[in-house]
């Protein structure tokens, strides 16, 4: 359960990965496995996006929605979610955070469920809590999410009445909302009490304007949240919690009238409240001009800045508004490929940069700017980014740009098209849910790839070239700088940062697309032989051994139409390089991949690349160096290309080797301030026996590497090919990869060094240890406890520690959360190796007030000590191996999940067939075994403790 916390604007940039704040981002291309539609519409109007037939929906009398859709991706499962136009924009002054504390009560007490029993019965029926069990609340939404079964009809039936329960029964039995109010306080001290909460409060209400979605944050008011009664909350519920405002979305491996015939059973009796209350639609109201805010916080590590130019929100409902949505597509792609290209420069000016036009909170659109920058480089950043909006607005794109951007985007639904019968359920689901709570369209897959390919190339220089001067605006526009508050004296102020930005286009001149025709590899190299092939037919695998030692791993399969995934290694690693050394060794492999290759640089290299569904990346880590990647059976050549480029022609790139260490440096100036990273430093001592190579790099050592240091240690770690084994696994016929196999995996270098790793003993010391940290403003602690010792590495030994991670985990929520109401989640990790000796580690993660610190840890204590002395409980028992045989099944039907368990099997020397046994093995878990397996290995006597506790005052 979580809510969705909106973040400052600008910070979100920082998560480069993604965000998980929907109402704060999301994808602004119309992705196909976010944007089909429902139904058949016989009459409609000429331009209106039709709905897709596969999808079945309804209405009942009393105003639910739903939606059903048979999909057999995984098979025997299903998604059912409950959708709720409901979120803190509806709560009254008293009532701010309740909307998510509703959520919460829903998984506390129900008509059919009283107390836990809901997650009691669904952990059994091998439905796992947080993982698969779940839900969120939102400004306007609350959603709930059960993955189920379906090949046990009892309980897949029951899921209906699970949402039934959710839609119109908790009971909110005072007793067990005092006893909830601690883990709802406990989530908003894990996500916030830090930095970027504090600049959000700052910077929302700017960005907002003041709104009520500025004053509706879903985790609400802390005194409330102490507070309120019962009536208030069931006041809440009444109100909104009611079937005009709720949707059923049933998507899975099931029969869709049996599934139609359920929602009609468990939800037709929910009745609207009588004089109901109007939902009203809230949104923000347009500043006229620009308005500028400065924000810092002590412990702000970045220097960032954002430029924000609102526009009234667009749901794509029709073809032309859907053409539109491609052109943004296409507009986003294109700029930040100039962006990308800034980044490769020896002084990059900036560390990140981002710029779309894409939804933003309160039903708005946006055109964001985001950079971060070095503490004294925000103008040089700032006009670096400004300026290349301006140059798209001054002299637009090139022919060659907007072609590179179609055929770009054509892979992408080209793919998801390939995949259509072997989408998750859970894409189509999402799908659903925004044409509920947005009304946008789901036209479905045909017809999206369809318009793709007829209408893509449409599309004109010229119009794309009007969009920025349609995005560019100096009205409704918002400008935030952030920064640390030791460096608030190097931030501009209001007049300073309007300046940078209006002359930041003098003396621009137009882009010049730097492109080659040259093809990626000239001839192919001399070809070697297959001299062995083996059969598994267990498991349908092929073992071939090539002329050069090279051995090839082979799992044909169906599970996805348009992938193969490639996995290569060697033993090695940085482990071979000398601590003088081993800082340069450390960067060799992210700096080669991405300096381009044999005699294209990178940016030439993802010109090439852009319409090729392909990705090849080199790695070197502490044991093994290697590389990884995946590619469409079309482009599965090209991928062979690059791994052998990647051997035998690696490109030295002086600008990439001098911009990344100038980047790294200006990173590590603030690193200090943030909390999390100083008790990263302390834990990673404690986990490498106080190894430098185990933690964070410092400027001191960065000053002693080099380019040819770092060049030479790549160069040799794969000079010798003898030793690499490649795992492929996807859609191929073995008998047809097999010439590309000779020809280029075949053609790598051999030496036959027969080369491995060195033990370096990176691992925690024995004993007792205790670290504490004081670090941070806020009352929070972290506190990780961690097992350790030597270890026997096998598939019995590895089942009984994978049984003990999930029976502590159970505990530990159990005592912890629901008891003590002490923390949000907590996490346990048991971690094993083979290599490079047998080692393992548990490790039990939690946040908590730093007065709860003691108290917790001793729980903790307890119930392990209660596992030792007594085992595990039957129940609980009974409810790991549900989760795991449930989860091994949808395995079994994943490319990843069998990259993973052949790369394992091969590196660990295990016996690859071991996989399909499984969940037979999972009856050698017994009470006994776990009480043997907690004495062994949750010795206390090799127990470490690092805690991160608040400043002392």
């Amino acid at each position: 359960m979580n809510f969705n916390r909106a973040l400052s604007v600008a910070v979100l940039a920082l998560s480069i990965a993604g965000s998980t704040h929907a109402q704060v981002k999301r994808k602004p291309a119309p992705s196909p496995k976010s944007k089909p539609v429902p139904a058949a519409a016989a009459l409609r109007p000429a331009n209106l996006l039709p709905v897709d037939d596969n999808v079945l929906i309804g209405k009942l009398p009393n105003g639910l929605t739903y939606y059903i859709r048979h999909n057999e991706q995984p098979q025997n499962r299903a998604e059912l979610y409950l959708v709720n136009k409901v979120g803190s924009i509806l709560e009254t002054d008293a009532q701010q955070g309740l909307a998510h504390f509703t959520e919460h009560m829903a998984f506390n007490g129900t008509r059919d469920f009283p107390k836990n029993q809901l997650v009691d019965f669904l952990q059994k029926s091998g439905v796992k809590f947080g993982a698969d069990l779940n839900a969120y609340t939102s400004f306007d939404e609350t959603v709930y999410q059960l993955p189920l079964p379906t090949d046990s009809a009892a309980v897949f039936e029951k899921g209906f009445n699970i949402l039934a329960n959710w839609a119109g029964y908790v009971t909110f039995d005072p007793a067990e909302i005092d006893k909830e109010r601690g883990v709802v306080l406990e989530e908003a001290r894990l996500r916030g009490k830090n930095a970027q909460e504090r600049l959000s409060l700052q910077t929302l209400p700017v960005l907002l304007n003041n709104s009520r979605y500025a004053s509706r944050l879903p985790i609400g008011k802390e005194d409330i949240l102490k507070n309120f009664d019962a009536a208030t909350i069931k006041s809440f519920y009444t109100d909104w919690y009611r079937p005009d405002l709720q949707a059923v979305i049933a998507v899975g491996d099931f029969d869709v009238k049996r599934v139609e015939a359920l929602i009609k059973a468990n939800f037709s009796g929910l009745k609207n409240p009588v004089g109901q209350k109007p939902r009203t639609e809230y949104n923000v109201a347009p500043t006229p001009g620009t308005v500028v805010k400065i924000a810092t916080d002590k412990e702000f590590p970045y220097t960032l800045a954002q430029i924000v130019v609102k526009h009234p929100q667009t749901v794509v409902k029709t073809i032309p508004g859907y053409m539109q949505n491609l052109r943004v597509a296409l507009f986003n792609f294109m700029l930040n490929q100039r962006l990308n290209e800034l980044q490769q420069k020896p002084e990059p000016p900036f560390l990140f940069a981002r710029t779309s036009y894409a939804p933003l909170i309160g039903k708005q659109d946006a055109f964001s700017s985001v950079v971060v920058s070095k503490p004294d480089g925000l103008q040089t950043a700032v006009k670096a980014v400004v300026a290349e909006t301006e140059r798209a607005r001054k002299f637009g794109f090139t022919l060659t740009e907007l072609e590179r951007a179609k055929q770009s985007a054509l892979v992408g639904i080209q793919n998801s098209y390939y995949e259509r019968n072997k989408t998750n359920s859970a894409n189509y689901v999402r799908e659903y849910q925004q044409n509920f709570l947005k009304g946008e369209a789901i036209p479905g897959i045909e017809f999206e790839y369809n318009f793709y390919v007829g209408n893509i190339n449409k599309i004109t220089v010229a119009e794309m070239n009007s969009l920025a001067g349609q995005f560019i605006s100096d009205q409704n526009r918002v400008i935030i700088v952030e920064g640390s508050e030791k460096d608030k004296d190097k931030l501009p102020d209001e007049k300073t940062i309007l300046n940078w930005i209006s002359t930041a286009g003098n003396g621009i001149t137009a882009y010049v697309d730097n492109v080659t025709s040259k093809p990626l590899m000239e001839k192919a190299p001399e070809a070697g032989k297959v001299v062995e092939e083996k059969k598994d037919e267990a498991i349908g695998t092929t073992n071939l051994t090539l002329s050069n030692g090279v051995k090839v791993i082979l799992k044909p399969t169906e599970f996805k139409n348009d992938q193969i995934l490639i996995n290569g290694y060697s033993f090695g690693g940085t482990s071979l390089a000398n601590d003088n050394d081993y800082t340069s060794a450390s960067l060799a492999a992210s700096i080669i991949g991405s300096s381009g290759i044999s005699e294209f640089n990178q940016g030439q290299l993802d010109k090439m690349l852009a319409g090729r569904n392909v990705s090849i990346t080199p790695y070197i880590n502490d044991i093994t160096q290697g590389i990884r990647g995946s590619a469409s059976p079309g482009d599965f050549e090209t991928a062979l290309q690059l791994v052998y480029l990647y051997f035998t022609q690696p490109r030295k790139d002086a600008d990439i080797w001098q911009g990344t260490i100038n980047q790294t440096k200006s990173l590590l100036v603030n690193r200090s301030l943030d909390p999390n990273s100083v008790y990263q430093d302390t834990l990673s001592a404690v986990l490498s026996n106080n190894n430098f190579r185990g933690g964070a790099t410092t400027v001191e050592r960065l000053n002693s590497t080099s380019l040819d240091k770092a060049y030479n240690f790549y160069k040799d770690r794969f000079a010798d090919a003898s030793g690499f084994t490649f795992v492929l696994v996807g859609n191929f016929n073995p008998i047809l990869i097999r010439p590309m196999l000779e020809t280029y995996l075949g053609a790598l270098p051999s030496t036959n060094k027969k080369e491995t790793f060195k033990n370096l003993k990176m691992y925690p010391a024995p004993g007792q240890i205790t670290k504490t940290v004081y670090k941070g403003m806020d009352d929070k602690a972290n506190v990780q406890m961690i097992y350790s010792g030597a270890y026997v590495f096998n598939e019995a030994n590895n089942l009984q520690l994978d049984a003990l991670e999930e029976l502590l985990n159970i505990k530990l929520v159990e005592r912890l959360r629901e008891q003590e109401s002490g923390i949000y989640a907590p996490g346990i990790r048991a971690n094993y190796n083979k290599n490079p000796e047998g080692r393992y580690t548990i490790t039990i993660v939690f946040t908590c007030a730093a007065a709860n610190v003691d108290k917790l840890i001793a729980a903790t204590l307890d119930e392990i000590n209660k596992i030792k002395q007594t085992g595990a409980q039957p129940a609980d028992i009974q409810k790991f191996v549900a989760e795991e045989a449930r989860s091994t099944q949808v395995q079994l039907k994943q490319n990843v999940s069998w990259s993973g368990f052949l790369m394992a099997a091969t590196q660990n020397g295990l016996d690859p067939d071991g996989i399909l046994s499984h969940v037979k093995n999972l009856d050698q878990i017994t009470v006994q075994s776990t009480k043997e397996t907690a004495i062994k290995y949750l010795n206390n006597s090799n127990l470490a403790k690092v805690i991160l506790m608040p400043e002392k005052k």
